[in-house]
């Protein structure tokens, strides 16, 4: 083509030219064309340093003692936020006819791979947390690239951002959470302690002052009275059958009055009156008034009792024989001293709280005024009774019978004067109580008990309990006074064993449960009101135990209380009443049917043996008949 195409030398120059130079450009032409496409090698690392200065790998080997780093693909390895600054450095290609460049890529802080360079270093400097994978990969000069160099790698939260950090700041966050509500409860606790400090300071003192007001109405009233005073804000009268009023008087006051020191004898007064509150308090007397000389109590007010004339009595006695002893030490001193009439008078009075403003506690009736009569119908230096108290006091005291005497208004009255207690009954010639005295007495206010105790079970036993009802309570009590004078038991036992029999069953009025135990609580809140000493209520106590099932009693007394608890055995109405005992024990949820609390009582009946030798003549029926009955029945 050329030769033809040529029209001159100078082309045919030209075309050989040509010829030779392609003659020899071509095979090296083809040469580097057979070198390119060479196979292009996997880049290799030759050195690699974490934050900066800390060599893990150098000329294939392992700086670095504290972890170590694989460059497999399907491992990540995990780098410490503080060596977050990565140096690579790779080496340069060895033996090939070309130079190749670099390319870096890395994924999760490149967007895409970087340009190509000679450089075979690739730096990257603070690096967040989180997953990378870095590549690294030769571009040859006609622009293929080689296998890829990959590193998976992890660079670790700070330590201010780990899970265990994280999991720190909570319980930080908790604890400091508690500590504010701490702080914050002892600000309120510090706050609510002033604020019950103070209210306790003013509560005591509220307290304080209502002590002292209690006190000084008490001393104006009496409990119950104030009591109802307080809680309805008025006093209904009260009418009581048998009450013994005192009046007491010194005998030519007036004429003393005139002659004396107005402040000697205000204060000479103040001193016996005194004096004489110590006495009505000590017997259990109510003080009414005083008025100038005159000076005026009551027994058996507010409570009712029936030995209130002999503790009246009592208390006039000892109210002249202390004014007796003022007067003998008067008269060692060279001085004058008064005498005192006293007057008493048992009956029926009413007594009650008059005023709106100035509360006063007074008694009214015909025993009040002749109470008064026997005071001015008296002698000095004596007690006058009327024939009422003397029936009253007559086993007690020694009383000298004055006749009939005219009385103001009234005709004429039996009186008496008393000089003593009866010498039987005295320790000495003083004339004071002795225990056969105390005994007595105790005997009679027993009866009050029995009153007491026994209305207290009628009107608020509940009607469920059939069997330990009044009634069961006033046959023991029968059974033990029986039993109990047959078996020839003293006076002082027989005050025992009584109070024991009125109290045993006490306890069902709180219910069935512990109920031995709660007739104990009775007895121990009750007795005291009606002069019973500790001693006596340990014992009392003791004697109501004895009859909890079973029983074993260990003495006499308590063999008498088991025989009276369980004289129904041997009486003719015996199935009568174990018909009501199994009520209430179906009631009580000890058995669900009358047929089987036969049952369980058969073996009961025909064991059972009375402890005296009273009780076994006083069974009606033998145990062996009652077993029979309640088999039959069955």
């Amino acid at each position: 083509m050329c030769i033809q195409d040529m029209k001159f030398p100078g082309k045919i120059f030209n075309c050989l030219l040509v010829l030779l130079f392609s003659g020899l450009l071509i095979p090296g032409y083809l040469s580097a064309q057979a070198t390119e496409k060479q196979e292009i090698p996997v880049p290799v690392i030759n050195k690699l340093v974490l934050g900066n200065d800390s060599v893990c790998f150098s000329d294939g080997n392992w700086v670095s003692d504290n972890f170590k780093i694989n460059f497999e693909k399907s491992t990540i390895s995990t780098i410490p936020f503080f060596l977050n600054s990565l140096y690579f450095e790779f080496k340069m290609p060895e033996n090939l006819s070309s130079a190749l460049n670099f390319q870096y890529f890395l994924e999760g802080f490149d967007d895409d791979w970087l340009n190509f360079t000679l450089n075979n270093i690739k730096e990257y400097t603070y690096l967040d947390e989180g997953k990378y994978i870095f590549h690294a990969r030769y571009l040859s000069t006609a622009g293929e690239t080689g296998e890829i160099f990959s590193w998976y790698f992890r660079i670790k939260p700070p330590v201010y951002r780990s899970k265990i950090a994280y999991f720190i700041y909570v319980i930080f966050a908790v604890l400091l959470l508690w500590a504010i509500i701490k702080a914050r409860t002892y600000q309120f606790a510090k706050e609510r302690y002033k604020l019950e400090r103070i209210i306790n300071e003013r509560t005591e003192e509220m307290v304080k002052e209502m002590d002292k007001t209690e006190n000084l109405l008490a001393n104006v009233l009496p409990k119950d009275t104030a009591d109802e005073l307080k809680l309805k804000g008025k006093v209904a009268k009260k009418k009581y059958k048998m009450a013994t009023v005192l009046f007491s008087d010194i005998q030519g006051f007036t004429k003393i009055a005139e002659e004396m020191n107005p402040e000697k004898l205000i204060d000479e007064l103040d001193t016996f009156f005194y004096h004489f509150d110590l006495v009505v308090e000590k017997y259990n007397i109510e003080k009414i008034k005083t008025i100038g000389d005159a000076y005026m109590c009551a027994g058996g007010i507010p409570d009712k009792n029936r030995t209130n004339p002999i503790e009246v009595v009592l208390a006039a006695i000892e109210m002249q024989e202390y004014m007796r002893k003022l007067k003998k030490e008067a008269k060692s001193r060279g001085q004058n001293f008064w005498d005192i009439r006293i007057g008493v008078h048992t009956g029926p009075i009413i007594a009650g709280v008059v005023g709106q403003k100035k509360l006063s506690y007074d008694i009214w009736g015909d025993t009040v005024n002749t109470a008064s009569r026997m005071e001015s119908s008296g002698e000095a230096g004596r007690v006058n009774i009327s024939g009422s108290t003397y029936e009253f006091v007559k086993e007690f005291f020694n009383c000298e019978y004055r006749g009939k005497m005219p009385v103001k208004y009234k005709g004429e009255i039996d009186m008496y004067f008393v000089n003593g207690i009866r010498p039987e009954l005295s320790i000495d010639i003083k004339g004071l109580p002795n225990e056969k005295f105390r005994i007595r007495l105790q005997l009679l206010r027993l009866l009050d008990v029995e009153e007491n105790i026994l209305s207290k079970i009628e009107n608020e036993l509940p009607e469920s309990i059939s069997f330990h009802n009044l009634m069961h309570t006033v046959n023991v009590s029968t059974q033990v006074d029986l039993i109990g004078r047959a078996e020839g038991i003293s006076d002082e036992e027989m005050i025992f064993v009584q109070t024991a029999a009125l109290f045993h069953d006490s306890g069902f009025l709180d219910g069935p449960e512990n109920y031995k135990q709660t007739s104990c609580f009775y007895a121990k809140d009750i007795l005291p009101k009606y002069g019973y000493s500790n001693e006596q209520i340990k014992i009392v106590c003791e004697l109501i135990m004895s009859t909890q099932m079973p029983v074993s009693p260990d003495n006499k007394l308590e063999k008498i209380l088991c025989d009276a608890n369980f004289a129904y055995l041997g009486r003719v109405d015996f199935i009568d009443i174990m018909k009501n005992q199994a009520k209430e024990m179906i009631y009580c949820n000890i058995v669900s049917s009358e047929k089987e609390w036969f049952k369980k009582q058969i073996g009961f009946v025909k064991d059972h043996e009375f402890y005296t030798a009273t009780a076994r003549v006083l069974r009606d029926v033998s145990k062996e008949e009652q077993g029979k009955k309640l088999e039959e029945i069955i």
